[in-house]
């Protein structure tokens, strides 16, 4: 899902991402905003839009956590 949003001055583009972690939600989030800012430019805000994770037994093996991330489109 790609779309433009205007919020105050600024135009923002809008991605989906899925982080990944064994180690926690907040974890999968900060790897999500890591990757993505490693190709993108003006990373302004995130919404977490879901959450599941993978069972291994009876334990959590991997969280995943949905994310929408808007970056300032440059003029």
């Amino acid at each position: 899902m790609n779309q433009s949003v205007t919020g105050g001055n600024h135009s923002y583009k809008i991605i989906e991402v899925v982080g990944s972690s064994e180690q926690g939600s907040d974890d999968a989030i900060r790897n999500a905003i890591r990757e993505a800012g490693r190709t993108l430019n003006n990373l302004d805000w995130f919404e977490v839009i879901g959450q599941r994770g993978h069972i291994d037994g009876d334990k959590v093996a991997h969280f995943q956590v949905s994310l929408k991330l808007g970056f300032r489109i440059e003029s």
